[in-house]
């Protein structure tokens, strides 16, 4: 496919996606899909939820107009049979699309945390036995690919589960998630396409599109959230389309690309699990510990918070790309500096001291009836 292509489908995913939230704003408000304030949410008007159902529209209409341009214009077949991967793509789109539903029904009547990881693992198990699999890396001090055979399966599970919830879990501020997941995808696009992975590149270009388009109403001052039918749609499809850029790839450093680009959600669960763990609290009950929160509480506003964090996105992705493309002297360097810079964030926000010092002081560890006082789950503008 080439860049006007591209482009097309680009337009078609974005347009749609805008077209479709005003019928979604008020399907949510008949649902009560609703985010209201709270002490742990920072909205201070109720904002309809349920905004990956116009994501997921601009996705399928982009993808409606790519057959169109096959089967009228001649465009080429981005998934075509190939030596590398052929996975089975309606298998695939039936996990995203179960994923969705698990995201879709939880914004409606809110599920319980167990239900909402088994319908993950459901989402994620269609698209592993669909062929879509983390089977291989190649081998970094040899020649050829180390397999990692039945275990490609259970891996391929917990990594699309894991990105999921990566940007389900970062979604807590007006157009954070949707601007992160963007960025991710462009850069996954610009990979795909120096490596000739069309069926990575048009997928990435849809998600791309579709979350440019949602950024006109849910950047602050946002008017819709995406809810987790959004942040679970858009974390699982970043996870899918990193496996098809990665998939038999010649370099091993291109694992490094998609665990670069999705980069800071990565750190902020990684950080959120650790902290709520020393804290002896349940993993999925809510904290006002994340990345996000100390930016505001640093005094910045919600605007700079999200304009900060998109910025150092853009910094790892920026590094993603030149370590895969340049040679050693320039790649270790580049790492070097993003390296740098991310621990230098990691210090300077105290991500990590407030619950080692937590841990090590009994004094400070919560007691029963705070713990069942704060156990609720994590929510659209609330995933701290």
């Amino acid at each position: 496919m080439n860049w006007l292509e591209y482009a097309v489908l680009f337009l078609v995913a974005g347009s749609v996606t805008i077209a479709l939230v005003p019928a979604v704003k008020r399907l949510a408000v008949r649902l009560d899909a609703i985010d209201y304030p709270s002490a742990r949410r920072v909205n201070m008007l109720p904002i309809p939820r349920l905004g990956g159902v116009a994501i997921l529209g601009g996705i399928i209409a982009a993808l409606i107009v790519l057959g169109l341009g096959m089967t009228f214009l001649g465009w080429d077949n981005p998934f075509a049979p190939n030596d590398d991967i052929t996975p089975n793509y309606v298998g695939v789109f039936i996990g995203i699309l179960f994923m969705f539903g698990v995201g879709a029904v939880d914004d409606v009547v809110d599920l319980s945390p167990k239900v909402k990881m088994l319908g993950q693992i459901i989402a994620a198990c269609i698209v592993a036995g669909s062929g879509l699999l983390l089977a291989n890396i190649h081998n970094p001090i040899g020649e050829g690919y180390i397999e990692f055979g039945w275990v490609a399966y259970p891996l391929t599970v917990f990594y699309l589960v894991a990105f999921a919830n990566i940007i389900n879990l970062i979604d807590g501020l007006d157009g954070l998630a949707a601007g992160i997941t963007a960025i991710s995808a462009a850069t996954i696009l610009l990979f795909a396409v120096w490596t000739d992975r069309p069926d990575a590149a048009v997928f990435s270009v849809l998600l791309l599109g579709a979350c440019i388009g949602f950024l006109k109403d849910n950047f602050y001052p946002a008017s819709i959230f995406m809810g987790d039918s959004g942040a679970l749609l858009l974390g699982f499809s970043l996870g899918i389309i990193s496996l098809f850029a990665v998939a038999r790839s010649t370099l091993f450093v291109s694992l490094l690309v998609p665990i670069l680009a999705a980069g800071v959600p990565i750190l902020d669960t990684f950080f959120a699990i650790v902290r709520r763990k020393r804290e002896h609290r349940p993993i999925d009950v809510a904290d006002k510990g994340h990345i996000h929160h100390r930016l505001m509480r640093a005094g910045f506003s919600q605007r700079a918070t999200v304009l900060i964090m998109w910025g150092w996105t853009i910094m790892l992705s920026a590094c993603a790309i030149v370590i895969t493309v340049a040679d050693n002297l320039v790649r270790i360097p580049i790492f070097l500096v993003a390296a740098g810079v991310t621990v230098y964030a990691i210090v300077k926000l105290r991500l990590l001291g407030d619950a080692l010092r937590h841990h090590f002081n009994p004094r400070t560890k919560p007691n029963r009836s705070e713990k069942n006082a704060d156990g609720i789950n994590d929510n659209v503008q609330d995933k701290a």
